[in-house]
């Protein structure tokens, strides 16, 4: 299996990419199975949060490079790259928030997929890098999932040069999170999966929708739209038990509904 996953508890599900002797790339294997997987998770009730991680010396180095030259025909290209998307889309468009941890290196789909996550933290010595033009193959798909998460000039200076960037500077561009050392990375995720599955599942699944619909809205459409959300929201029985035991002074008792 290219890429296996654990049940860490608490409604949190561990998705580790394992083919440590390619760098964790996102073949066809490892892709079809990933897609998998999310589906999977996505359906589950029980799950509340997805962590994605890598096997070996680090996350992923993008796609499979000797894969890639095997192929051959642009019919061929084509799939590889749209497999590729769906599943950056499944992340995004998905029910449940999913974590990115980071080890090593994050390069081309690599950084895609971290970038591509709601949440993103690395060790202090990861590395993250859209490399595509120093092997005469931009990073076109990657640069989608990355460029809404840092501004123009940064993804342009990542793009045109291939150099890598740090884990503080890509904290400090908006990329990641946060970094730390990797004997307290592990704890730190964890922590925050925790306190997200703690949380009424629905109230989530609207949330996450809501978000990423109204970044692609003007003004206007985007204050209309989210206040329809809201306003299902409120009609939820989740809404109504937070808010009564916000005024109780107790702990919520989420249905999840």
């Amino acid at each position: 299996m290219n890429v296996i996953s654990k049940d860490l508890g608490y409604g949190i599900k561990s998705i580790k990419l394992n083919d440590p002797k390619t760098y964790n790339s996102l073949s066809f294997k490892t892709l079809n199975e990933l897609s998998k997987l999310l589906k999977k998770f996505d359906a589950d009730s029980k799950t509340r949060v997805i962590i994605i991680s890598g096997n070996g010396k680090g996350f992923s180095a993008g796609h499979n490079l000797k894969e890639v030259k095997s192929l051959k025909s642009k019919s061929k290209y084509l799939k590889l790259f749209n497999l590729c998307s769906k599943v950056m889309i499944q992340i995004v468009e998905g029910r449940k928030p999913v974590i990115a941890k980071v080890h090593g290196a994050a390069f081309a789909a690599g950084c895609q997929l971290a970038a591509s996550c709601d949440l993103a933290y690395s060790t202090n010595d990861a590395i993250f890098a859209t490399p595509g033009v120093n092997i005469g193959l931009f990073c076109s798909t990657p640069m989608v999932a990355v460029s809404r998460k840092i501004n123009r000039k940064q993804m342009m200076k990542m793009l045109l040069t291939g150099e890598p960037i740090k884990a503080n500077f890509a904290k400090q561009i908006g990329l990641i999170n946060d970094h730390f050392a990797k004997n307290k990375l592990n704890k730190e995720i964890l922590n925050i999966a925790k306190k997200i599955s703690s949380k009424s599942n629905l109230t989530i699944k609207i949330g996450k929708r809501a978000f990423y619909k109204q970044l692609e809205m003007p003004l206007n459409k985007a204050y209309k739209y989210t206040s329809e959300m809201m306003t299902l929201n409120m009609m939820a029985m989740d809404a109504k038990e937070g808010i009564s035991a916000f005024l109780e002074k107790r702990s919520p008792k989420w249905k999840h509904r």
